[in-house]
């Protein structure tokens, strides 16, 4: 049995995910992966099924039978993983915009730093984007600004979706209230994480725009993302109190 529980939602990714199992298959530590697939019509799934063949029990698939989106992606993933005992729970991109072999980086930041939360940031020294159009980049940075102005959380990187979280995290906060799909899902954990009390620490990475498939960015998640920073700024007195709450509670 593995600690350590990497989670990767997909759709359409079949380019990717053979070549990203094996990446995380070959590091050290152990990792564990659960994809959780939106209904691919590419045989995204049946890559996944493939490699669970050559890997034993370290690869689980879960298939959903529609686009949900990113956010409930994860939460389902949290939820799965905290019953079945993983310490440490991963989320990465499938198109190798995340380095796999930094989530040895982030595993360390939080198992030997006493860290909470570590974030793979493109925007702390160190980091970078590879291969990005101009406005995209101005795009992610000028949301980043946006966030620390409105949340007053100095995350320099905090749309990234490169993290590791400790299980007392994701036990604490009450995963059913965050309803974001995309960037504000990102920026959602990160906050109500930050506002709880935890720990988080940046650690850089060199972001590589994908080589294959399509991105999945549209303006509906830009929208989200910059109404729903507002959304939490007005919100955080009543839900931290709350969470602040569970987590003296989950400590006696």
């Amino acid at each position: 049995m593995s600690d350590k529980l990497v989670i990767i939602p997909t759709y359409k990714e079949k380019e990717n995910i053979g070549s990203m199992i094996d990446a995380i298959m070959a590091l050290e530590g152990n990792f564990h992966l659960l994809v959780i697939d939106d209904g691919s019509p590419d045989g995204t799934a049946d890559i996944v099924r493939e490699k669970q063949d050559d890997n034993g029990p370290r690869i689980f698939l879960i298939e959903r039978e529609k686009k949900l989106g990113l956010g409930t992606a994860y939460i389902y993933g949290f939820k799965w993983g905290l019953e079945r005992d993983y310490q440490y729970l991963f989320e990465m991109d499938a198109d190798f915009s995340h380095p796999p072999q930094d989530l040895l980086r982030l595993f360390k930041t939080c198992s030997d730093e006493g860290v909470d939360v570590a974030i793979g940031s493109r925007y702390v020294e160190g980091g970078g984007v590879v291969n990005w159009p101009k406005n995209r980049l101005f795009l992610s940075k000028g949301a980043s600004l946006y966030t620390k102005i409105v949340t007053g959380m100095h995350i320099q990187d905090p749309t990234a979706g490169f993290v590791c979280y400790r299980r007392e995290v994701l036990e604490t906060l009450d995963l059913d209230k965050v309803k974001f799909v995309g960037y504000a899902f990102q920026i959602g954990m990160k906050y109500l994480a930050y506002k709880a009390g935890f720990i988080l620490k940046e650690i850089p990475i060199q972001f590589v725009e994908r080589q294959f498939g399509v991105s999945k960015m549209h303006m509906g998640i830009i929208r989200e993302a910059i109404i729903g920073v507002l959304q939490l700024r007005l919100s955080s007195v009543f839900r931290i109190r709350r969470v602040k709450q569970k987590r003296i509670t989950s400590n006696k």
